[in-house]
């Protein structure tokens, strides 16, 4: 997976949060966001960035 494809499925899972109907989904979508975010972060120091900055979802 490349970061352009977490950086897509990150922002699919927030907004997916953000229109959800219930706690629940919002919580697992927000949930998901976060672990995309990590994933991100892990992925850019692998390619050598010092101290890249974490995604932020609302």
């Amino acid at each position: 997976m490349t970061l352009n494809d977490l950086f897509h499925r990150h922002q699919v899972a927030v907004m997916r949060a953000d229109s959800a109907r219930s706690s629940e989904a919002r919580v697992a979508h927000r949930g998901l966001a976060a672990g995309y975010a990590a994933l991100i972060v892990d992925m850019q120091r692998g390619m050598g960035i010092v101290n890249p900055r974490p995604v932020l979802a609302k």
